[in-house]
């Protein structure tokens, strides 16, 4: 295993780097357990809810380890992202800490909250009709543009390391616990999370099975994995869990996804919203859809976890009120 993480574009030294960096900012998000949750799957069940973190999401980790690294005679020009809403807040947050100018180009279909709130960290939303026109070309040309630095939301070294910090973070605060995890789960839609946090875990505790969690027919980490290349889903119709919707896994992240993870698994929108309902009763935690499909994945018996310790990564928690309201009345 050490000749393989060696072999990685994103390493368990970048992680640290990016702890270093992102402890004045970043919140520390806690591992939590439940009762009920070690009854019902016969396991030690601990969550790491980045629905703490701040934005809501564990996107800020990436997203300013990234903009902490651009020269500061290069900020001038600002960062232009695209995203669905999580890593536009991310970038929308670390851009007004560190004074810089921000752009997202987010989908016009994206819920109100997760557009309203990018706007309130003071960056400037370009909406697009993601059926039909390019996000990445549009970002790409406001940077030509305006000299902006492009954020990308997952393939790129600075994120990955940066999103690796919650990984990181698993393992030693099991470790505080007198525990090693057996089994770890993360939501996965590019791939940045899943591969940090792989990287972080997989370096301390190399048995660790890492398994990927995805929407019901959003299914390309999971295809992937077995076909040993990327592929995409193909899926026409949409998801609850809007933020994970990427078509394919990212080319980086899948370089180090295909060597690190032992496959992918998914939960339908019916197991996500009584996941989410669970959370809510049993927690008092508010976890959008996307966020609680490792959690749904586990539940549904797609993961036999008897008697092993799991953590289960909670991504976030920017979800509409009504939709949530909708998800825990069943």
């Amino acid at each position: 295993m050490t000749d393989v993480l060696t072999s990685l574009p994103v390493g368990s030294a970048d992680i640290e780097a990016a702890a270093l960096v992102l402890a004045p900012y970043a919140v520390r998000t806690p591992l939590l357990s439940s009762p009920a949750l070690d009854q019902r799957t016969g396991a030690r069940v601990f969550l790491k809810p980045e629905t703490l973190q701040r934005t809501g999401s564990f996107k800020f980790r990436g997203a300013f380890n990234k903009m902490s690294s651009i020269p500061r005679e290069a900020r001038g020009g600002g960062v232009v992202a695209f995203s669905s809403g999580n890593h536009a807040q991310g970038v929308a947050a670390a851009a007004q800490i560190l004074g810089m100018q921000a752009t997202i180009v987010m989908p016009a279909d994206a819920p109100l909250s997760k557009i309203e709130r990018t706007k309130a960290y003071g960056a400037e939303v370009v909406l697009y009709d993601r059926d039909r026109e390019d996000r990445e070309a549009i970002a790409r040309g406001i940077a030509e543009k305006t000299g902006a630095t492009l954020v990308p939301p997952y393939d790129d070294p600075k994120v990955i390391a940066g999103q690796g910090t919650v990984g990181r973070e698993i393992v030693e605060d099991l470790a505080a616990l007198g525990l090693v995890p057996d089994i770890v789960v993360a939501p996965a839609s590019g791939g940045g999370l899943m591969a940090g946090t792989a990287v972080a875990v997989r370096a301390r505790c190399p048995q660790a099975t890492i398994i990927c969690a995805e929407p019901e027919a959003y299914d390309d980490h999971a295809r992937s994995l077995q076909a040993g290349e990327r592929q995409a889903h193909g899926a026409t119709e949409r998801t609850i869990c809007d933020a994970l919707m990427a078509a394919m896994p990212g080319q980086l992240t899948f370089s180090i996804n295909q060597q690190l993870l032992a496959r992918g698994v998914t939960a339908s929108d019916a197991e996500v919203g009584a996941a989410v309902a669970l959370l809510f009763r049993e927690l008092k935690l508010v976890v959008e859809p996307g966020g609680a499909v490792a959690l749904a994945a586990l539940l549904s018996g797609a993961i036999d976890a008897r008697g092993k310790t799991v953590a289960i990564v909670l991504s976030g928690g920017n979800v509409d009120a009504d939709v949530f309201a909708r998800l825990i009345q069943g």
